[in-house]
């Protein structure tokens, strides 16, 4: 018994690591209520769920404000084109269920691959700019080209984030959705990138630290520092 209450036990390790994405999952949600902060509740979500995969995690909730004030201005700048498509492909779906207009299939196609498409791109975007420090316009190409260099990981987290929405179907599953709906299909897609991102962050670096993404290694603009050297330089 003194054994199962071990705090180095694999049983209370697995409690703990619960508790803190429940934690972690009611944050995120409240956070995500005003809408618009949706973008920044997600990077802030995925800086922290890095560190738990790195075995890091610490004040999972200081961790958790630090940078979603940190990214705000990014996060906002991203998710608000996100969340436009969102809302005219959800306008375009309830016109072609209920106009009574027969439109062509090939345009039903379109506006789905380019649903699938903004999908894809939006499973990276903002891990990476949770974890890396970049432009805008940068951020958006390496998760271009993340998620296409690493398909068969893409794949896998976008079924990840589509099973709590599938699981809301059955009203006994909803309080579940609710303490990890948001946390755990994350974790998941953490335990996925975090290999790719180990490919551009130096081994050297602190892992609680937040990385530059190198565009030599991506393809995607000019070198560019650490967020701690960037910071560094300024003091």
């Amino acid at each position: 018994m003194n054994r199962f209450f071990n705090p180095d036990s694999p049983a209370m390790r697995f409690m703990s690591k619960m508790a803190d994405l429940m934690i972690l999952n009611i944050a995120a949600l409240l956070c995500c209520i005003p809408v618009v902060t949706i973008g920044a509740s997600l990077t802030a979500m995925h800086y922290v769920l890095l560190k738990m995969v790195r075995n890091e995690e610490g004040y999972i909730l200081r961790s958790f404000f630090k940078s979603w004030k940190e990214n705000f201005k990014q996060a906002t700048i991203i998710w608000l084109p996100i969340l436009l498509f969102i809302i005219v492909f959800a306008g375009d779906l309830m016109i072609f269920k209920y106009s009574g207009i027969e439109f062509p299939q090939i345009l039903k196609a379109l506006l789905l691959a380019a649903a699938v498409f903004v999908y894809m791109v939006s499973c990276y975007v903002f891990p990476i700019l949770s974890r890396f420090h970049n432009t805008v316009r940068n951020t958006w190409k390496n998760a271009l080209l993340m998620s296409i260099c690493s398909f068969p990981r893409t794949v896998a987290m976008m079924v990840l984030y589509v099973l709590p929405f599938a699981a809301c179907l059955n009203m006994m599953t909803i309080p579940l959705v609710f303490f990890f709906g948001l946390s755990l299909p994350a974790y998941a897609s953490a335990i996925l990138y975090d290999r790719i991102f180990r490919k551009y962050a130096p081994e050297e670096e602190p892992l609680a630290d937040s990385f530059e993404l190198t565009a030599e290694d991506t393809g995607a603009g000019e070198i560019v520092r650490s967020r701690d050297e960037a910071r560094k330089n300024k003091e």
